[in-house]
Order: C-alpha cells, then structure tokens, then sequence
C-alpha cells in the first residue's frame, strides 16, 4: 500500500506520510509559491514539480529523495510563433489565443518501456514530451496544428488546456488525453499523429444542434483502469459517461446520487466497474449539494451510484474538489481527496468512511499518491 501522499497546493508542496500514528504532514516544500502539478514517477521514484512563480512565470523541479531536496529542470516553452501565422480568436472570447505557457495543468509518466518519457499538458492547448526526464521539451506540433484547435476554447480557465493524459500500460505509443474544452484524442504512435473521438458525448450548453460537436465537448477529467485500459470514467461538464473502447464511444449516466455535476474521477485500478465520483450542485452553484459533502461511488459499471458520506462534513459543508483532488491506490483500497478549502481526506476502505487529516492546508491543487514501479 502506499505510504506517501503528494499535495500541490496554492501556497506550497507538502508530503504527508504514514507511520505508526498515521498520517502526519512529514515536510513541506516551496511555501508560498504555488504548485498547480505534481508528479511522482513511479520507474524511478523521482518526484517532479511545477511550480507557478507570480513574477518569474512556471519553473519545473525534481527531486530524487521525496521532496527532501529539488533541483530546477527545464520548463516546457512555446518555440516562437513562425512568422505571417495568424492569431486563432477564442470562439467564447473572441481574443487571440495566446502561443506561451499560461500553465502546466498535466504531468505524467511514459510506459514503464520507456524510461525519461514525460508529458505535460498545458494551458493555453499545447502538449509537450520529454525523452530525458524533463532536461529538455518539446512541444507536439502534430496536435498543436490540428486545424480543430481553432475551436477549442476555455472551459475552467479562459483558454482551453490539457488536463488529463492516460498512457496505455499495454502500448506506451497509445495515449488518450482530454482537453477543456477540445474533446477527447488519441496517439497510437507516441504524438506522430493524433485522431479525435468522442461519439456519445453531448454538451448542453453549446447553441442548438452542436451539442454533440467532438471539439465542443467539455470533459472536466478521465480516468482509464489501469488493468482495462479501454474502460474510460469521464467527469464532464455535463454529466458522467463512461466508454468501453478507449475513449471511443461513450455512455451518458444521467442516475447520479446526488447528482452528476463535478470535477474529479477517479477509477478503481484493478475494477473497471467502480469508479469514485465527488459531486456538486451544479455548473453555476460549485458546492456541495444541501451543503453535505459526499464521495459518489458506482460498482455495479453506472447501474447505481451511491452517496458516501462517513467522516465528512454533512452541515454547512461548501468544499469543492478540483479534477486533480481526488487520487486511488493500486489497490483500490486508499483514496484521498484535499479541497479548495485546505482540507485534506483519507479513507482506507474504499471510500465506505474518511478521515480528515487537516482542515489547516492551503487550497489544494493536485492530490497524488505516490505508487510502486513496474
């Protein structure tokens, strides 16, 4: 089981650990600045970081000994705009998108085949590869020129960004990555070449007619199992769907309990069946329903969903939980989740109670345990 649990926070990194106590807060690290990803890699047990500087933009870290020490790494940049390309206006905006980091608002980790492979994905739209654990980058301009780029725009934030990358642990080329808002696509040649999917999604808030336009859709988060990777959770917009061939096709789930607003999903590893869910109101009232926080858990494949709510607040409870807060262990067995109001949660029962480990934390970012290598 794992033993250590990442947070990256608006005002810090900090490492919580188990010992014969429990879970304890063991170090902190860049206080005061923010840190909007983590990664810890599991090939190598190195830990990176994205940390967000106010006045010297996104700087990239890694540490080797837990968050204990870090040294810089390069930061993933925009090459320069090729001369005579024209500016692509945000549809919502109407404003020219812009071509530099805003964000880096993904981390993951190659196969275990392929060591040093890292890929970020960013606001404003860009995806970004690394072959030599994070010394240099570059950005994937067979997705970044997709001429559907031009309809992409914000979904959390004002532009659209790349907020979920799933490797394929059968085939490393193969990866599916969401994007807010841009739909769902997908690689199966390691970034040479990339296909969008998406049929079944439907986004209710575009104009009649384009609700179920693939680069329209708003996909705040999928999670693919990891011993089925075609089994695909996604927390959009507009509901829970679920897909059965890698991102291809998708089920709507309109039987959430309480309902089918959120960010975050997490799947159960080893069960393609359950999937953890952590519901809110609605797209313009972002809290708890009835002000009762709950995780919301299907393990029947979306027959049913049901409201978890042991050891969380149930009276004045307005947490919400970012797509990033919301983690699982390989077995299935550990979840935790921080939220916007600094409180972190651990259930060792999948789910079923939670315990809260500090209600003192600045607001959450990004929640990651750290897991074992291949």
């Amino acid at each position: 089981m794992s033993t250590t649990l990442h947070l990256g926070t608006r005002k810090g990194h900090f490492a919580i650990e188990k010992n014969g106590s429990g879970w304890r807060v063991a170090r902190s690290s860049f206080l005061g600045v923010q840190v909007p990803m983590l990664l810890p890699d599991a090939r190598d047990n190195k830990l990176y970081a994205a940390v967000e500087h106010g006045h010297f933009g996104t700087k990239m870290h890694v540490s080797s000994d837990g968050g204990a020490t870090w040294e810089e790494r390069a930061c993933p940049a925009y090459p320069s705009k090729p001369e005579g390309t024209p500016d692509i206006l945000c549809p919502m905006r109407q404003t020219p998108i812009p071509w530099n980091l805003e964000k880096i608002w993904s981390l993951e980790a190659g196969g275990a085949d392929e060591p040093g492979v890292l890929w970020c994905g960013t606001i404003p739209g860009g995806l970004f590869k690394s072959t030599d654990g994070g010394a240099t980058w570059n950005l994937v301009e067979s997705l970044w020129n997709r001429p559907e780029r031009a309809k992409w725009f914000g979904g959390g934030y004002d532009w659209p960004g790349i907020h979920s990358i799933c490797v394929d642990p059968r085939n490393s080329k193969r990866v599916v990555l969401a994007i807010s808002c841009g739909g769902v696509w997908e690689t199966l040649d390691g970034g040479e070449t990339w296909d969008r999917y998406g049929k079944g999604l439907f986004a209710d808030f575009m104009p009649p007619g384009e609700e179920e336009d693939l680069d329209g859709q708003d996909p705040h988060r999928i999670d693919a199992c990891v011993s089925d990777p075609d089994t695909v959770w996604m927390q959009h917009h507009c509901g829970i769907f679920r897909s059965k061939d890698g991102g291809r096709t998708w089920q709507r789930f309109e039987n959430g309990n309480p309902a089918v607003f959120g960010f975050a999903v997490a799947v159960h590893p080893q069960k393609p069946e359950t999937a953890w869910f952590v519901p809110g109101v609605k797209d313009d009232m972002r809290v708890p329903v009835n002000g009762a926080l709950c995780v919301m858990r299907t393990q029947d494949d979306g027959k049913t969903f049901e409201p978890l709510r042991k050891g969380l607040p149930q009276e004045h409870a307005y947490h919400l939980i970012y797509r990033h807060c919301l983690d699982v262990t390989p077995d299935g067995r550990t979840l935790a989740m921080g939220s916007t109001t600094g409180s972190v949660w651990l259930s060792e029962d999948g789910g079923e109670s939670w315990t809260r480990l500090s209600a003192e934390l600045p607001p959450v970012f990004s929640v990651r345990f750290e897991k074992a290598g291949p």
